[in-house]
């Protein structure tokens, strides 16, 4: 599971995924086992009553405090009091494969270490521990109370900027965070301790991780060793984490009380009823071409050698998960049933606000304010997406496009600066522009022309931000001198134009220099408009969308999913469906049965050779009922003792629509037990040291 959960081909498995009986969760007070909840209002006595437990602000603390968010997109746990942080394979595939060299693959390979000093540094990453919430929601809807169009979204932006100054001040060893909770309903501060030097301890073999591959996501039985290791340092060593999760190496029992606690994505289960239908017929469609067209031409390119093979393996093993995602939330919008549950849900909760003439008076009709903004919406989406959505997957153009604004933006006051160039987010932002990072100039090339041509293709030649973009050359010539030409690939280079500011950027003769600020007219223009068409009335309305759901219905409703930490309940257990009834773990006996000796289902060399020595009843991966998607890969899975017995990596094809509802009776986590690790780590990989620390023994 990846933003890095959602499902596979409704069409392989059929209709009727029990999607409709889940939609009151977006109005109505959450289900059993339902909800990705926030820590300062989770249900702590509706979980104690429904599993006969007695969890305790302190059991909370604790595994919040042990609760790790990667800024890759993934979640994590520390299980060591030597910042040993356990996550997901697919959460450090990149830091493998930044590692890796033509002569040195860490991906097909494995990365072991043997000793600390064999850590290597993860470029890019940076690890971030919650350590307070903080209600500003009065100072943030204040901002823009009597502003419209762009005036309300940059009064708003300005307020949670200075609130984030505020709140970590110049702490270099913190983060903070103003967060949108249910839409604008709420707005929170979130405090994190960053850490901004991760290290790679070790990751298997990506036959191992994703075992079965492309026709095994989304599915179980699984019989991935999806884990991960990486340490937190400080001042060169190794830091001191004293509150963290106990390793076991017992296999999780059958209906044992589990918690997920995580950084879940993105969920839409609060968007209006318009607002699902332009996801339907516009945004994911327009997506889901893209993502086809690239990932045949990732394969295409990845047949060309055995070179492109290894850089392409991880962007297209992400971009065939983010396509099998938007392609199961597509079916999810196409069902009628859902659609209706959905209209049903909104006439439910505008009914009882019509009952309230006093209410109804002060919410007004922001459905209506909501749908209006959708014809904005399509009206601009696709020039939206090309010109200032830029060219998504490529690194040298995005390490362009971000010195080039921000030698404009960092010359303003804080709070007059786009977002994303606050003071408060400077730091990471620049961290994640001059780590070293290998860039891949084929890889590169493919990626700069496919933009290009698709901008190209969508706005049509005559378009004068075209014509700005391409001048008379075609989309691959221009990619190829840009990024043949181009010198971004050097971190030197970048913090030369970095600290040297505007008057760097316009000495420039980089290609790819002069393409960004070439494009950058143009898309601040669509941004503006953007903000002032679309986003300014959207948020708007839905901020008193969200004060009609308190009104009707309290807090219990829990808020759509933001990357940020929550906390989910369930149990270990199977399901059942259409007759057929799927149990709740796999053994490592099953690896075995499964494996074919070709690709996907082809064994690493250090499995083959190991079988003798592994205990075939151990569990490998188990499913569990809580609620989680993408971005909660990673996220520990632990027990009513605070032991973790697994990390989250995928989510089952009843998962289908997990982004829109929940269903308690299919929906599953699919999680990689510390059974299977610690089997792993001892009898396949002689990690013994590593062993020795998960375990104390």
């Amino acid at each position: 599971m990846s933003i890095r959960l959602l499902n596979m081909i409704r069409l392989k498995y059929g209709a009727g995924l029990g999607l409709a009986a889940a939609f009151s969760i977006s109005a109505a007070p959450a289900l059993a086992d339902e909800g990705m909840w926030t820590y300062d209002n989770f249900p702590l006595a509706q979980v104690n009553e429904a599993y006969g437990l007695k969890l305790d602000q302190k059991w909370l603390d604790r595994v919040q405090g042990a609760s790790v968010r990667l800024t890759t997109g993934c979640s994590a746990s520390l299980v060591s009091d030597k910042g040993l942080v356990f996550t997901n394979h697919h959460c450090v595939v990149e830091c493998a494969q930044d590692l890796s060299s033509d002569k040195t693959d860490y991906v097909q390979d494995g990365f072991l270490t043997a000793s600390r000093e064999e850590e290597k540094k993860c470029p890019g990453m940076q690890a971030e521990i919650l350590t307070s919430i903080t209600d500003v929601t009065r100072e943030v809807q204040a901002a823009g109370l009597g502003k419209t169009g762009q005036d309300f979204v940059r009064a708003r932006d300005a307020v949670m900027a200075s609130l984030e100054k505020s709140g970590c001040g110049d702490d270099p060893n913190l983060r903070c965070q103003v967060v949108t909770l249910y839409r604008g309903g709420q707005y929170k501060l979130y405090r994190y301790r960053k850490y901004s030097d991760v290290r790679l301890v070790f990751a298997p073999e990506f036959a191992t991780a994703f075992f079965g591959g492309d026709p095994d996501n989304f599915n179980f039985p699984r019989y991935n060793l999806d884990i991960g290791f990486v340490r937190l340092y400080e001042n060169g060593k190794p830091a001191a984490t004293p509150q963290h999760l106990t390793w076991t190496s017992r296999a999780p029992q059958d209906g044992e009380a589990t918690f997920v606690s995580g950084n879940p994505g993105s969920t839409n289960r609060l968007m209006t009823v318009s607002q699902l239908e332009t996801l339907r017929d516009l945004t994911i469609p327009v997506g889901q071409l893209q993502r086809s067209e690239i990932r045949g031409r990732l394969i295409r390119f990845s047949e060309e050698s055995p070179e492109h093979k290894r850089i392409a393996t991880d962007p297209l093993f992400g971009i065939e998960n983010s396509y099998k995602v938007f392609f199961g939330q597509q079916f999810a919008l196409n069902d009628k049933a859902f659609m209706d549950a959905k209209r049903a849900q909104e006439a439910e909760l505008k009914a009882k606000i019509t009952a309230d003439p006093k209410l109804a008076a002060e919410i007004g009709d922001p459905w209506g304010d909501i749908a209006k903004a959708q014809e904005a919406y399509a009206n601009n989406y696709v020039r939206y997406r090309q010109i200032e959505g830029g060219a998504t997957y490529s690194k040298l153009y995005d390490y362009a496009r971000t010195l080039v604004r921000a030698a404009e933006e960092r010359s303003k006051p804080s709070a007059e600066r786009l977002p994303e160039f606050a003071d408060a987010r400077l730091a990471l932002m620049e961290k994640t522009l001059l780590d070293p990072k290998p860039v891949d100039a084929p890889l590169e090339e493919t990626y700069l022309s496919f933009w290009l041509s698709k901008t190209r293709e969508y706005l049509t030649t005559d378009d004068p931000a075209v014509k700005t973009l391409l001048g008379k050359e075609s989309p691959e010539g221009l990619a190829q001198r840009a990024v043949a030409g181009s010198k971004l690939a050097d971190p030197a280079v970048r913090k030369a134009l970095w600290d040297g500011g505007a008057k760097a950027i316009a000495a420039s003769d980089d290609p790819l220099i002069q393409l960004a600020l070439r494009n950058d007219p143009n898309a601040r223009a669509v941004r503006k408009t953007w903000e002032t068409e679309v986003q300014a009335p959207t948020d708007a309305a839905a901020e008193r969308v969200a004060r009609a759901k308190f009104a009707a219905y309290g807090e219990e409703v829990y808020p759509d999913a933001t990357f940020t930490l929550r906390l989910s309940y369930g149990k270990v257990g199977g399901w059942t469906y259409r007759g057929q009834t799927i149990p709740a773990t796999t053994n490592i006996a099953g690896l075995y049965e499964r494996a074919t000796g070709a690709e996907p289902y082809q064994l690493a060399p250090r499995w083959v050779a190991a079988k003798d020595r592994l205990n075939g009843s151990t569990v490998f991966d188990f499913v569990t009922t809580n609620d989680i998607i993408g971005g909660n890969s990673g996220s520990p899975v632990v027990n009513a003792k605070g032991e973790i017995l697994g990390a989250a990596f995928d989510g089952n094809i009843h998962s289908l629509g997990g982004a829109f509802g929940y269903d308690g009776s299919i929906n599953r986590t699919v999680v990689v037990a510390t059974s299977a690790a610690t089997e792993a780590l001892a009898k396949v990989y002689g990690r013994t040291e590593l062993v020795k620390e998960l375990t104390g023994k």
